[in-house]
């Protein structure tokens, strides 16, 4: 496996290897990232992956200096699952001196994480633009856990007509239904055991929208039962799958959508409806 720290590596990593299929990452990789390594292979080209935890998706009182990273550890699991190439930028290689561009997103950014965390999806859609144009992938893998993200990088894609194709990639979770994510790992054994308390409401919640109860009571009582499990809920919605607008039944195509804080951990999940 080749690994570039800096551009002029990548460039000539780059011209090593041809058309590549990327996956983007923060590091802290899991099962699910691996996942989204293997769905690239399969695709039949080389895949590159980035590790870089870019500080201008978070927010000021957000968990970017204690974000997880094990370097060594990343790149011994990206060898072992056949990554051709590791980009490793620094932050000074991707925001260097006298940078004063951004990318500002509205649509699918605008509720929900976008509300939640302002200038969020700006730093993601900026950093998501320059690794593009940095890694030249035919095609780039993305993790449904993060829903609204793959709405916003695919909407970002289209209006700017980059030339990738955007793959999502079911979530993979856990045995007992709880989704994989990095911060998985600052749960305590007592919020571990909690946390798949958010997928089984989400199921639930989806059964009774499908059996035609109504949407915003089933919302409601979804709400209360994460807080008896011992959640705070910051958003339950029934959305257009991708627009994320709030939709009140499934005329459309329609995902359910939850974020919660389970002690000092944001949780994230999210389910199709129909």
């Amino acid at each position: 496996m080749m690994i570039a720290r800096t551009l002029e590596e990548l460039r000539a990593a780059r011209e090593a290897l041809g058309p590549v299929g990327f996956v983007p990452t923060m590091g802290a990789l899991h099962a699910g990232h691996l996942h989204l390594v293997a769905t690239a292979k399969a695709a039949g080209l080389p895949v590159a992956a980035s590790i870089f935890v870019n500080p201008t998706q978070f927010g000021p009182k957000e968990d970017f200096a204690r974000y997880p990273r094990d370097e060594a550890g990343d790149l011994d699991k990206l060898e072992r699952a056949g990554c051709a190439l590791a980009w490793l930028p620094g932050v000074g290689e991707m925001y260097p001196p006298h940078h004063a561009t951004s990318i500002h997103v509205n649509g699918p950014a605008a509720h929900w994480e976008g509300a939640s965390r302002p200038g969020h999806f700006s730093g993601v859609a900026t950093v998501v633009a320059k690794l593009f144009g940095q890694v030249r992938p035919e095609a780039a893998y993305f993790g449904e856990k993060d829903w609204q993200q793959v709405q916003v990088v695919s909407r970002m894609v289209a209006d700017l007509g980059l030339p990738v194709r955007i793959v999502p990639v079911p979530t993979v979770r856990e045995a007992d239904g709880l989704a994989l994510s990095s911060r998985n790992r600052y749960l305590t054994e007592a919020e571990r055991k909690g946390a798949p308390a958010l997928y089984k409401a989400l199921t639930q919640a989806a059964e009774q929208i499908m059996a035609g109860k109504e949407v915003a009571a089933i919302l409601h009582l979804t709400r209360q039962s994460l807080a008896q499990a011992g959640m705070v809920p910051d958003y339950v919605a029934l959305v257009h799958a991708h627009t994320l607008e709030p939709i009140a039944g499934l005329a459309q195509p329609a995902r359910l959508i939850a974020a919660a804080k389970l002690g000092a951990v944001r949780l994230l999940d999210n389910i199709p409806v129909g």
